[in-house]
């Protein structure tokens, strides 16, 4: 039985980031992934690194989280894809331009630097949009990334560092033991025995709620479903990240001259299937229509796109649209980073380092009270599903 400091369930970008920042403060660190590390939501993703359009509770989180991008690179010793070539959030109606105009005013006043373009000057930073634009916002300072690349440059970084990772390796309960002082996390249970460790973080996305019922706890989400495309290789025409006003859709072109394209979040009843040696979910031929029918309206292009690669992806949807980043409610060592909502990948270095703190009983630097476990234990809390913003 090994016993590390720390050992963390999930090698997404929130598990490989936090596990990399944990590693450098001293502690020992292993990671359980039950596939591949960004086998689920960090390769699902489109992959946005945004402030615009964040939630104000999560703009403080997003601004750090651009800085570390800054020199990523140079920290992970490996290319992230990282390009910072800003975002676009377009107004296709005249509803949809009053959502743009506030969005603009709101973000404005909370110190982000953002513009309200004309279709024309939205033309001029992406030519190949379509004519049919009224309005877009602007912020110069988002980019996106290479979701894969960046998780597996955290991984071998933290591997560096001395952190452990098993994949391969599924974890099928928390072990707790009572104390005089309350309840204590002790190991999880695996195929390959227990393993124990002072505390633990859990970070398995759509999964963790499986590992958290066993302890009588649960994060309220729900699990629409993403249809994501993926072209062959195009010439270079996209700049920035193209998200709408009411989130039902995003494109982005690669680096390597891909267009990754996404619909909006669906309530389809979609199921993940684990029956193979990757997880995967199966989007339905009507939504696979739709997101088509929808980028192609913004982006006359992709009708006639080849199209590579199609999948489905899974959001852990909380009812305010923010993760949890807290400790699991009393449960001595045991904490959750999970319920990103489908925007958590471009803040998950900041996540990281945040989540990697309060685990080592510090305080970190940017609050997290927005992100409690228990506000959601609160009659009068918040019901109604936030508007979703799904690149990044």
């Amino acid at each position: 039985m090994t016993h590390p400091d720390v050992v963390i369930v999930g090698a997404g970008i929130t598990g490989c980031a936090t596990a990399l920042a944990m590693a450098d403060a001293g502690a020992s660190v292993e990671v359980i992934e039950g596939y591949r590390p960004a086998a689920m939501a960090s390769g699902w993703t489109l992959a946005g690194v945004r402030q615009s359009g964040r939630d104000p509770a999560e703009l403080a989180l997003a601004r750090a989280a651009v800085e570390i991008w800054q020199t990523l690179d140079a920290r992970l010793g490996a290319p992230t894809g990282y390009r910072q070539g800003g975002n676009l959030r377009l107004a296709r109606t005249e509803a949809e331009a009053g959502i743009i105009r506030a969005l603009v005013t709101s973000q404005s006043k909370a110190g982000l630097a953002m513009e309200l373009l004309d279709g024309q000057a939205a033309r001029q930073i992406a030519p190949a949009l379509s004519e049919g634009i009224l309005l877009a916002s602007w912020c110069p300072s988002d980019g996106h990334a290479d979701p894969v690349a960046t998780v597996e440059g955290f991984r071998r970084a933290a591997e560096r560092s001395g952190v452990r990772f098993r994949t391969g390796l599924k974890v099928t309960a928390v072990t707790t033991v009572k104390t005089r002082a309350g309840t204590q996390f002790v190991s999880l249970a695996t195929a390959e025995g227990p393993i124990a460790a002072g505390r633990c973080l859990l970070a398995a996305g759509v999964q963790t709620n499986a590992l958290l019922d066993g302890l009588g706890l649960r994060i309220p989400i729900t699990l629409p479903m993403v249809s994501v495309f993926q072209t062959v290789p195009l010439p270079m025409c996209l700049g920035p990240v193209i998200g709408v006003a009411n989130a039902d859709l995003a494109v982005r072109q690669q680096i390597d001259g891909r267009f990754r394209f996404t619909g909006g979040a669906e309530h389809t009843g979609a199921q993940l299937d684990l029956s193979g040696e990757e997880p995967a979910v199966h989007p339905q031929a009507a939504s696979l229509a739709r997101t088509v029918s929808l980028v192609s309206g913004v982006l006359p292009m992709m009708s006639q796109a080849p199209i590579a690669r199609i999948w489905g992806g899974l959001l852990d949807l909380t009812p305010d649209a923010l993760p949890v980043l807290d400790r699991a409610p009393g449960i001595d060592g045991l904490f959750v980073a999970a319920g990103f909502s489908g925007h958590g990948f471009g803040i998950g270095p900041a996540v990281g380092q945040a989540m990697a703190t309060l685990v080592l009983d510090g305080v970190p630097d940017i609050p997290l009270d927005a992100f409690a476990f228990e506000r959601f234990a609160d009659p009068g809390g918040t019901k109604v599903p936030a508007a979703l913003t799904l690149h990044g």
